[in-house]
């Protein structure tokens, strides 16, 4: 008689970890779904510990596989109980967000904590499988009581030796307080074969090696996503069809949740629609008081009749309050990014891009064909938007307002020192490894790095560390929070996500981040955080207390030629957007001379225009070298402002609309597939759709597939043009400010660091070329912060620079403020008479007078430390004071000892730069200063030599690094090609006292300066002659 072949199991797995169970799952939620799916589950349920950070991944997994997905989450109560609770419902995973930030919140960040009161009082329509009953069994009645048939046994076979007594003793908890059984495989990852790296989370997790894990390893490699053939030779049928039976009473969806704005910015007997065209009309008469233009009048109409078709209005209105706010404080604050493009946000007072200057397109910020919220990015100054953050929270209560989060992924570096760490390696060789290592490294040059670090690349245990390394890179680390992403809403955001506290305090994020939230269509809004705003308002106050006319930035004059002049040399050190090495070697080729040619400036020194070969083009046509052309007049409007080469993103819309009869939001939903060209075959649909809609409007082929061509160049990182005319009004203001009032430019900057490109040290040299006095560090006459010094008569454009106590290295605030009160009795008069005023704070008599803040006393440093040690030395009994009459005269240090110790203590030195001083040895005698390449011929060979005070390796240079090196007379660049980075990698990045060799390069810019640049072609450290202590900025 032949076997009957028994019916194919179904099954649904309800307990499995993500990897967003930190350190303990081995698999993405995304690779669990898929696998799942494959295997042919009916569900899966993601159950990661305390947290719902991946279930947004694994939901938009689901939905492309087309597999069920139940939210659920586990927990190790105080009482021992291990528990996975499930989300039948819209209400019980509202129950299940509240238990994990309730759990989250009660707890340090990373940490939580949870008692099973606590989980009787959130989950009440949850489902819970109760996975450790043989430890806990005595806590059965109280878990049956409150379930009741909410309530399972889980039953998980993981290949135990002593698998028949292991279920016989779950089936007599099971019998005995009538609870089902179902089975569940309290999965850690998606295939067996990654049962390695899940040992090396662990070990990672337990801060140990893997070898001494012992008993706290798991003991086989049995906890992944079994065929269901396995499933069936292993498990009851009745278990595995009891996991079917649970999942189906599971009919929640994360495409259930609703976003619902706040009602806190609609005032009462309005409705958000009436208010918002109110308000948006009143500031359009404020912005045009003469009448507004009609252009702008048929903007506005559109725009408010787009908004409240796609029901937006509430998110303006919240926005709008949070600037408000702001304004009223006297926080600059500035909307950047698409949101530009909108004439309802500039008569809002939101972005300062005048709609009818320019060709805004108001599509590229929101359309009815695009599924997500608008997104308006907004910068207020570095050092007050905490004050905009408390306000948020303070309206809107710690209930309804909190942080996007940012989730912090291995990278190379980290995975070499955490896995290496796990597997035992030696720490010296780990060490020698990360030394060697370059930011840019990636699989293909990490063998070359380990073998460089002496490791035995054909080993087992290196060729494990390799394969583990590899997979470990992208996996979440931790939560961290947004730079400024606030998701606020009329509901508790605890019935939508889970929050947490963050590392900051005052500080709430919750479980998600950006994507999962455009995933959902929520609404965020970003308070972010400019430090040129900060430095702006610093500089113009400085202008009005010495009595200037400019006061605010709208008293910035337009289209100065002084300004562009400047900006033309690229004279652009500390001006936002436009200070880069890349910026200033664009600025004498360029030659802006408009804002609107600022705007372009900014633009195309952008991975996009330069991979997409708009560069050299836009440049031949700007200096008269090549004609553009146009194929036809509509062709003409959209790329005439920019000499026929697509710049800006919004030029790809409209060439898609004018072109190929895209609707405009069909032309941004192309924008969008060409920026993700290389990670989906989205592109593909469009394409044709785009070509012969070009053909059908007369364009040649050869025509539509070159634009194709070019639009795919840059589509990635093409940038808007709404976005950089937002930035380029701050930068057209910080060059005003450099070009007319240099002194207060340079301190409004150097108050407001750490910000942008340059140090103290390079903006202190770069203020002193332009001829501004730069005075020392003095105990009796710097405060805190830099301040500009002059009588009553002395012009703002003649003010000295003091440099301020915040240089100096270890010296807190409080201190220095308290200095500063102490001092306006008196001044100092001597060493004896500061240490009679000021001995609160001893322990900071030495950062004093190490940063030579005493040298207004005719003291240098060697005799300042020792008088301050005479008092601060223990006093013989009887005698509380030092000797006055016996004080030691000591020889003063050298120069070079000066130098380094201004370095060392402060970052920077008024007196010579340290290239000066190496000028008198040998090796640098005949080495070029920076301002002599400007004399030297194209094509010459030179050696050149300074301090390395900036690297950068752009991912749009073919590997190419750019190095700035720093001298007594000024900045010259350096281009080191791949093969001379590795050759000279050590000195490249880890010295800092370089003699190169190599070739000037000088292009033609026009009738400007041409552009200059060093080829490197050797590259010698001479950090044993000077050690600087000056770090530099290193930017990828």
């Amino acid at each position: 008689m032949p076997k009957i072949k028994p019916a194919p199991a179904s099954y649904a797995e309800l307990h499995c970890l993500s990897n967003f169970s930190f350190l303990r799952g081995a698999s993405h939620p995304q690779e669990l779904v898929a696998t799942a799916a494959e295997l042919g589950y009916s569900a899966i349920a993601i159950t990661d510990e305390c947290s719902l950070s991946g279930i947004v991944r694994a939901y938009r997994a689901s939905k492309e596989h087309n597999i069920k997905l139940i939210c659920g989450a586990e927990f190790i109560l105080d009482e021992g109980i291990h528990l996975a609770l499930l989300a039948p419902t819209r209400q019980a995973y509202t129950e299940l967000c509240s238990l994990i930030s309730r759990a989250r919140l009660h707890s340090s960040k990373g940490n939580y904590q949870l008692n099973l009161s606590d989980v009787r009082r959130y989950s009440q329509h949850c489902l819970a499988i109760w996975i450790n009953p043989d430890e806990t069994e005595s806590h059965a009645s109280e878990l049956k009581k409150y379930f009741n048939d909410r309530l399972w046994l889980g039953v998980s076979f993981h290949g135990q030796q002593q698998s028949e007594p292991y279920y016989f003793k779950r089936y007599q908890i099971a019998r005995h307080h009538d609870i089902n059984m179902v089975a569940c495989g309290n999965v850690h990852m998606h295939c067996r074969q990654r049962k390695p790296l899940q040992d090396i989370l662990s070990a990672i997790r337990l801060n140990t090696s893997v070898q001494a894990l012992g008993s706290q390893v798991q003991a086989n490699s049995e906890r992944y996503l079994k065929p269901l053939s396995l499933l069936q030779r292993d498990y009851p049928a009745d278990l595995l069809k009891e996991s079917v039976a649970v999942a189906e009473r599971c009919t929640f969806s994360l495409a259930e949740l609703r976003y619902q704005y706040p009602n806190e910015v609609v005032p009462m007997n309005k409705n958000a629609g009436e208010f918002l065209r109110e308000i948006t009309l009143h500031g359009a008469q404020r912005r045009w008081p003469t009448g507004i233009p009609e252009l702008v009048k048929s903007l506005l109409e559109k725009e408010l009749s787009l908004i409240a078709e796609l029901k937006y209005e509430h998110y303006f209105l919240t926005v709008y309050d949070i600037v408000q706010f702001a304004r009223n404080q006297g926080i600059l604050c500035q909307g950047r990014g698409s949101a530009a493009n909108s004439a309802v946000c500039y008569c809002l007072f939101i972005t300062e891009v005048d709609p009818s200057r320019g060709q805004l397109l108001f599509e590229r910020f929101i359309s009815r064909e695009r599924d997500e919220p608008p997104d308006i990015d907004v910068d207020f100054e570095h050092e007050r938007r905490e004050e905009v953050i408390q306000y948020i929270y303070k309206k809107y209560g710690r209930q309804h307002a909190a942080l996007a989060a940012t989730i912090i992924s291995y990278r190379r570096r980290s995975a070499v020192r955490d896995v290496g760490k796990a597997l035992g390696l030696d720490d010296y060789l780990l060490q020698k490894l990360s030394g060697n290592m370059a930011w840019w490294d990636d699989k293909s040059t990490f063998i070359q790095r380990l073998e460089e670090s002496q490791f035995e690349t054909g080993s087992l245990p290196v060729q494990q560390f390799m394969s583990l390394l590899n997979e470990i890179l992208g996996f979440p680390r931790h939560l961290s929070q947004h730079v400024g992403g606030f998701v606020i809403t009329r509901d508790p955001i605890a019935s939508l996500v889970p929050i947490e506290n963050a590392a900051m305090p005052e500080r709430t994020i919750i479980q998600w981040d950006k994507e999962d939230l455009e995933a959902l269509g929520m609404m965020k809004i970003d308070v972010l955080a400019l430090g040129m705003l900060s430095a702006l308002r610093k500089s113009l106050s400085y202008i009005s207390a010495a009595g200037g006319s400019v006061q605010q930035l709208s008293d910035i004059p337009a289209e100065d030629p002084a300004t562009y002049q400047m900006l033309c040399t690229a004279d652009s050190v500390g001006v936002f957007q436009i200070e880069s090495r890349a910026q200033m070697t664009m600025l004498p080729r360029l030659q802006p001379r408009t804002f609107y040619d600022l705007v372009i400036q900014i633009a195309i020194v952008r991975p996009g225009p330069i991979q997409g070969g708009m560069v050299h083009p836009f440049l031949q046509r700007r200096q008269g070298l090549e004609k553009a052309e146009y194929e036809n007049d509509a062709i003409a409007r959209v790329l005439k402002r920019t000499l026929g080469v697509p710049v800006f993103q919004e030029q790809v819309i409209q060439l898609a609309m004018v072109a190929a009869g895209f609707s405009g939001g069909e032309a941004d939903q192309l924008r969008r597939a060409m920026a993700s060209w290389g990670k989906n075959g989205d592109l593909v649909k469009f394409r044709s759709k785009l070509v012969d809609g070009m053909r059908e409007r007369g364009y040649s082929e050869d025509f539509a597939e070159r634009l194709f061509s070019q639009m795919k160049g840059f589509g990635a990182y093409g940038f808007p043009e709404s976005h950089s005319a937002s930035f380029a009004l701050l930068a057209y203001a910080s060059a005003w400010l450099k070009c007319h009032y240099p002194a207060a430019f340079y301190c409004g900057l150097l108050n407001s660091q750490p910000m942008g490109f340059y140090s103290p040290s390079q903006l202190i040299q770069d203020a002193s070329r332009h001829g501004i006095e730069v005075r020392p560090i003095c105990i009796n006459h710097s405060d805190w912060d830099h301040r500009l010094e002059g009588d009553s008569t002395t012009p703002a454009l003649r003010l000295a620079l003091r440099l301020g106590l915040r240089l100096i290295k270890g010296l807190p605030k409080r201190s220095a403020e308290l200095l500063c009160q102490i001092r306006q009795d008196a001044l100092f008069h001597s060493i004896d008479d500061f240490c009679t005023r000021f001995t609160i704070a001893k322990q900071y008599w030495q950062q004093l007078v190490q940063a030579d803040a005493f040298h207004c006393f005719n003291l240098h440093r060697y005799q300042s430390l020792w008088e301050i040690s005479a008092w601060q030395a223990p006093a013989p009994l009887g005698n509380l004071h030092p000797a006055q009459n016996e004080t030691l005269r000591l020889k003063p240090p050298v120069e070079t000892e000066e130098v380094l110790s201004d370095y060392r203590h402060t970052g920077l030195s008024l007196r010579r730069h340290p290239l000066a001083l190496l000028r008198a040895h040998k090796l640098f005698a005949n080495c070029a200063r920076a301002e002599d390449l400007k004399n030297i011929d194209n094509g010459r060979f030179i050696r050149i030599s300074g301090l390395v005070s900036c690297r950068q390796r752009p991912g749009s240079a073919s590997g190419v690094m750019f190095v700035t090196l720093e001298d007594e007379t000024g900045n010259s660049n350096l281009i080191v090609w791949p093969a001379v980075q590795e050759h000279y990698k050590k000195a490249l990045l880890q010295d800092q006292v370089l003699i190169v060799k190599g070739c000037v390069q000088k292009a033609a810019a026009g009738h400007a300066t041409p552009v200059i640049h060093v080829v490197a072609f050797s590259i010698e450290s001479h950090d044993h002659l000077m050690r600087v202590d000056a770090a530099s900025h290193d930017f990828h």
